[in-house]
C-alpha cells in the first residue's frame, strides 16, 4: 500500500513535527552542507531519515555526497514519478535523499496550488520517517515561505557577515508575520570559537528583539573547520571522513537537541 493510500489527508495539520527545514536568507552560509551533516546524524542514531533538496533551481545534495540520481524532484513536477517513486537510498550514509537538478527552476514557477500539493505529499512520506530534512533554497522567495510544512522545526542558517545576518533577518520577519506559531531556531556557522558565535547570534536575536518582540532561541553554534571545506570538495559526508573534527562535534551536540526523547 502507498503512503498516500495509508494515511487519510485529514491528518495533515497534525504531521510534520519530525521535519527540520533548514533556511537561511542568503547563500554560502553552509546550508546544504549542514543538512546534510544533519541527516547523517540522525541516520548514525538508527533514525530512518530523509534528505529533501527543496532548492530544485540550484540544487547541489546530490552534488555533495557525489550522486548521478536518475530519479529527482523534477520528474515528480513533470508527473513522470511520485515522490515515493523519486526516493534514492544512499546505503554508504544510511540514510534516504530525494535529488532537486541543478538549473531547472520548476519548482520556483510553480502555481501555487501545486507548492501546497507537493508539500502536503512530503508531509504524507515524512509520516514513513524517524526524521526528515528539508534544504530550502536560500532567500525569502514564495517557495521558501510555502514548501515547508506548519510543524516542525525550522532552522535559520547565518554567519557573523553583516550581509547574512541581515538577510537571516528578513527572512525571520517574514517567516512570523506569514506563519506566527513556526518554531524558528537559528544557527550559527563557521564561527571562530563558541564564544564568537554566542556574540554573532546576540547581534542577531538584539534587533529581532527590538523591531520584531520576537527571540528565535539559539539552536546550535558550528565551528569553522577546514575539515568541511575538505569534504565537500572530495564529495564526502563530514562524518566519514572526519567524525570527530570540531564541526561534527558541534552538529551532532545541534542534533540532541532537535531529537525527541522516546
Amino acid at each position: 500500500m502507498s503512503t498516500e493510500a495509508a494515511i487519510n489527508v485529514s491528518q495533515l495539520p497534525l504531521m510534520g513535527r519530525n521535519v527540520v527545514t533548514i533556511a537561511s536568507g542568503k547563500g554560502g552560509v553552509g546550508k546544504t552542507w549542514l543538512a546534510i551533516t544533519l541527516a547523517h546524524v540522525f541516520a548514525k542514531a538508527g533514525h530512518r531519515t530523509l534528505l529533501f533538496d527543496g532548492d530544485l533551481g540550484l540544487a547541489n545534495v546530490d552534488i555533495q555526497l557525489g550522486l548521478m540520481p536518475k530519479r529527482d524532484l523534477a520528474s515528480v513536477i513533470a508527473g513522470k514519478l511520485t515522490l515515493e517513486q523519486s526516493v534514492i537510498d544512499v546505503t554508504e550514509v544510511g540514510f534516504s535523499v530525494i535529488a532537486g537538478r541543478s538549473g531547472s527552476g520548476s519548482l520556483a514557477l510553480l502555481p501555487q496550488p501545486r507548492l501546497i500539493a507537493l508539500r502536503e505529499q512530503l508531509l504524507l512520506l515524512a509520516s514513513s520517517y524517524d526524521n526528515v530534512v528539508i534544504d530550502m533554497g536560500a532567500g525569502v522567495d514564495r517557495t521558501v515561505q510555502t514548501l515547508p510544512p506548519p510543524r516542525g522545526v525550522c532552522l535559520v542558517v547565518t554567519t557573523d557577515e553583516p550581509t547574512a545576518l541581515t538577510d537571516a533577518y528578513a527572512f525571520i520577519k517574514l517567516t512570523i508575520a506569514d506563519r506566527p506559531n513556526t518554531d524558528i531556531r537559528v544557527v550559527i556557522n563557521l564561527a571562530q570559537t563558541h564564544g564568537a558565535g554566542q556574540k554573532t547570534y546576540e547581534t542577531l536575536v538584539k534587533a529581532c528583539r527590538s523591531f520584531l518582540k520576537f527571540e528565535p532561541p539559539l539552536a546550535g553554534i558550528v565551528r569553522r573547520d577546514s575539515k568541511v571545506r575538505q569534504c565537500i570538495q572530495q564529495q564526502k559526508p563530514l562524518l566519514m571522513l572526519y567524525p570527530n573534527c570540531d564541526a561534527a562535534t558541534d552538529v551532532e551536540r545541534l542534533a540532541r537537541g532537535l531529537i525527541s526523547p522516546s
